[in-house]
């Protein structure tokens, strides 16, 4: 028989064996007993469409398709000019900036981007950056991840956030000047060294590190918890068993300014039983900036949780859990019983670590804001402690392990929230005390700009820096499905991540902030403004759906949140 006709009469042999599996014996999909073969096409279509929505599909979530243009564009120095029109004008109501016909050069605009934290405090935090990164845990992000932001922090000078899983090793992967006081050191023999150096010649230093680090640990399950000396070329991570005075009195000089972020796991800060440890929490805060206690965010109003698969030795060693388990925190935080509890810890926090400590929260309306400014007040006038700034996540989507059923009911916009929460503090006269930060779905320097004229004296990143870390929002964040986030981003996936390009990100991440804080400072000069301390409610307009201008931002946001006013479409504001 021909060889043509054999494979022919396979072909067609398999096709019918597929067609009478599907029709005749199979019992788990419905679609393809009644079309055969053909219906396994739904199945491909629904594989491909999350990761290829934003090729074929028009950009809902985040307003426009432009918005994540110019967050790519801005992450590879690429100049952000558009031609002709925007491809996606932003839909009305929207919020407007005022400018200024006399308008003042980039030059004339100062460069003063700086945020004081806990002014009061032993060591208050002086951010350099009006704009930090977000909340992101190791864990949840992949090790090579976390290096990318920490090298982009470092060199870009902003904060970076920790998230709920505490600070890791790979948080340290700028700290090469330590000492071998409180950080263990891990060398090759001569040969596994020779072999390195061999490697390194032959193949990319990625490569060779990689393979250096399997040859000296070989099958130690904490093999990841060691981050790579590139000085020393030998492996390295803190020992937080040895006592405190082993480590240094001030943040090193070589490492960014992180934000400590404790969640009700108390990830990195807690005993193998689940309890507070305050000796472990003030060996950390030797090398952060500032806490920041987790009580809510975005959509998720309920503890963080980590799939068991995401849950590798490494970070278990680093949350002090069991691995390959499900790490689901508790709903609330376990010094929060009430407001008193809580703020009683922070004072706690505050004591221990001399430097600023702030809770995050998600606004639903004043019932969560009041309580807690009353509380301000009332320790302010008895000279007692109080948090030194609240951060405000807003109710829109949530993190990759938010309840679904949760997302978009539970939170307000961000900057509904930032408006009720500013009004609030000033109605106790407490403003000054208590700086603001924001989150939210704020990804370009318009959205900044806003959000701080609405009452915001602090940005925090999330996605915007996802992005410029080369994300592809391909939504397989969590892991919870069979396919893991498809770049190496977000899994602890090692086929994935091992291929992450750390250096080439950490730029891009870098580009991504400086280009923010460029072309907010472009915006500032045609808004006629100095500083960034000028913006106010006074820079901002409204427009309603119907193109009808209101040129007092501030009666409708009163309008807006209060609902105490005839006009109630005034909704959506962009």
């Amino acid at each position: 028989m021909e060889t043509w006709l054999l494979i022919l009469v396979c072909v067609a042999i398999f096709i019918f064996a597929w067609y009478v599996h599907d029709k005749y014996v199979q019992r788990k999909h419905q679609i393809l007993v009644n079309y055969p073969i053909i219906g396994r096409l739904r199945f491909v279509f629904q594989e491909f469409r999350e990761p290829f929505r934003q090729y074929f599909g028009d950009e809902k979530f985040y307003e426009s398709m432009d918005k994540l243009d110019w967050v790519y564009s801005a992450s590879r120095d690429k100049i952000n000019f558009a031609s002709f029109s925007p491809s996606q004008p932003l839909q009305k109501p929207k919020l407007m900036l005022k400018h200024t016909n006399i308008v003042l050069n980039d030059d004339e605009v100062e460069n003063d981007f700086i945020v004081t934290f806990g002014e009061t405090r032993k060591k208050p935090f002086i951010s350099n950056s009006i704009i930090g990164r977000g909340p992101m845990s190791d864990g949840s992000i992949s090790p090579e991840g976390t290096r990318a932001f920490v090298y982009g922090a470092k060199e870009g000078n902003f904060p970076i956030n920790s998230g709920e899983g505490g600070l890791t090793s790979n948080f340290f992967v700028t700290h090469n000047n330590y000492s071998t006081k409180y950080m263990k050191e891990v060398k090759g023999n001569s040969f596994q060294e020779n072999t390195f150096k061999l490697f390194k010649f032959l193949f990319n230093k990625p490569v060779a590190i990689d393979f250096y680090r399997k040859m000296i640990f070989y099958k130690n399950p904490e093999a990841d918890t060691y981050v790579f000396n590139k000085e020393k070329e030998c492996f390295y991570r803190p020992d937080w068993n040895v006592p405190i005075e082993n480590f240094p009195e001030d943040v090193p000089e070589d490492m960014p300014d992180i934000i400590l972020q404790i969640s009700s796991g108390l990830y990195g800060v807690r005993t193998k039983d689940g309890k507070f440890d305050m000796e472990r929490y003030k060996k950390q805060m030797r090398f952060c900036r500032m806490t920041e206690i987790k009580i809510a965010q975005g959509a998720k109003q309920t503890g963080g949780k980590l799939i068991a698969k995401k849950v590798t030795p490494a970070i278990a060693h680093y949350r002090n859990i069991e691995p390959y388990k499900d790490a689901f925190s508790p709903n609330r935080f376990p010094y929060a019983k009430t407001n008193e509890e809580l703020f009683d810890f922070i004072a706690k926090l505050q004591e221990a670590s001399g430097k600023p400590v702030g809770i995050k929260i998600v606004i639903s309306d004043n019932e969560n804001i009041e309580p807690i400014a009353k509380e301000i007040k009332r320790r302010v006038d008895l000279g007692l402690s109080y948090p030194d700034y609240i951060s405000i996540d807003g109710g829109s989507g949530g993190s990759a392990t938010a309840p679904l059923d949760m997302m978009e009911r539970i939170g307000m916009d961000i900057r509904d929230a930032i408006y009720l929460v500013d009004k609030v503090l000033k109605k106790y006269k407490i403003r000054d005390k208590v700086k603001i930060s924001a989150s939210g779905k704020v990804l370009t320097p318009d959205d900044v700009i806003i959000t701080l004229c609405i009452g915001a004296d602090f940005i925090q990143i999330a996605r915007g820096f996802m992005m410029s870390a080369g994300c592809i929002r391909a939504r397989y964040c969590s892991g919870a499905g069979k396919h893991q986030c498809p770049v190496g981003l977000a899994t602890q996936d090692i086929k994935k991540r091992k291929h992450y390009f750390v250096k080439k990100h950490s730029d891009y991440i870098k580009n991504y902030h400086n280009n923010i804080l460029k072309s907010m400072k472009s915006l500032l000069a045609v808004m006629g403004l100095k500083n960034v301390n000028e913006l106010d409610k006074s820079k901002l307009i409204f427009l309603d759906k119907d193109s009808i201008i209101y040129d007092n931002v501030e009666s409708v946001f009163e309008r807006r949140v209060f609902n105490n006013g005839e006009n109630t479409d005034l909704k959506d504001i962009s």
